[in-house]
């Protein structure tokens, strides 16, 4: 009786919230999506441009007892990121929470990235959260919740590898925008944090490695190099979300949390991984 208490008590720690997940069609955005089921949301708005992904992910949150509802969204367009929160307030009412996990990865150098990438990697990655952290906060303020906003960060933003010129631009901007809404909302008591994620193990980081023309096992070869004989897992990322979507953390805000089995400013670095 006393392990059967102590499940329940453990998987409601979000329980009766209404939390929005961007990028939530798969990878890390889904994983945090039926986490949050898992721990009790009330409801779950899923968000991405793949509809048959979309709609998946919306009927697994149902079997799990949570209204799951899919918005359709191409974050790179300002109407469609003010959507999904204005769906949120028709269905729900309310939002509690609001995980930003959306970002383009794609790669390029100095040389390679254009004006034209450069625009539209900020605007899915920097503008997009600054979207709808604004309709997030509006909707809290006015049903005086105590919500909390977590952004998808990376370790990039440090400095990031050559190849990676605007995407570490993005991860910088939206870290110090993190920091600067924390700043500004605590008054509210909504709370604003950022995990930096290493290397993680996504369905999108395999498209992404095949186009660079990493082998066929790369995964398996850089996990063998990994100090903790693995990367980074999607459920690994949304056990983290949970924490800081729920009462648990407190009132931890304004803090970037780095989420890899590098240490940030150690010194020499690691060599002979081909991460990102």
């Amino acid at each position: 009786m006393l392990v059967v208490v102590q499940k329940i008590f453990q998987m409601s720690r979000l329980a009766g919230k209404v939390i929005v997940v961007t990028g939530s069609t798969q990878g890390v955005g889904e994983a945090v999506a039926l986490h949050a089921a898992d721990e009790g949301a009330a409801g779950v708005v899923v968000c991405g441009r793949q509809e048959n992904l979309g709609s998946a992910v919306a009927a697994a949150l149902e079997q799990r007892g949570t209204r799951g509802l899919y918005v359709p969204a191409d974050l790179a367009i300002v109407a469609d990121c003010q959507r999904i929160m204005q769906r949120c307030d028709e269905v729900f009412g309310r939002v509690d929470g609001l995980v930003n996990a959306a970002a383009d990865t794609n790669r390029g150098t100095l040389d390679e990235t254009t004006p034209e990438f450069w625009d539209y990697q900020f605007a899915v990655n920097v503008r997009a959260p600054f979207l709808l952290t604004q309709a997030c906060a509006r909707i809290m303020r006015r049903e005086k919740i105590a919500g909390s906003i977590v952004n998808i960060l990376s370790v990039a933003a440090y400095c990031g590898m050559d190849i990676l010129v605007s995407y570490s631009a993005t991860k910088g901007a939206l870290s110090t925008l993190t920091k600067n809404t924390a700043n500004g909302l605590r008054r509210d008591r909504i709370r604003v944090n950022g995990i930096n994620l290493g290397w993680t193990d996504t369905p999108n980081e395999h498209v992404v490695q095949a186009q660079q023309g990493s082998p066929a096992d790369w995964l398996e070869k850089a996990e063998q190099q990994s100090p903790f004989g693995r990367l980074l897992k999607p459920d690994d990322v949304a056990r983290l979300c949970t924490y800081l979507l729920s009462d648990d953390s407190g009132i931890l805000t304004g803090s970037n949390i780095d989420f890899s089995q590098r240490v940030m400013g150690m010194f020499p670095p690691e060599t002979g991984v081909k991460t990102p």
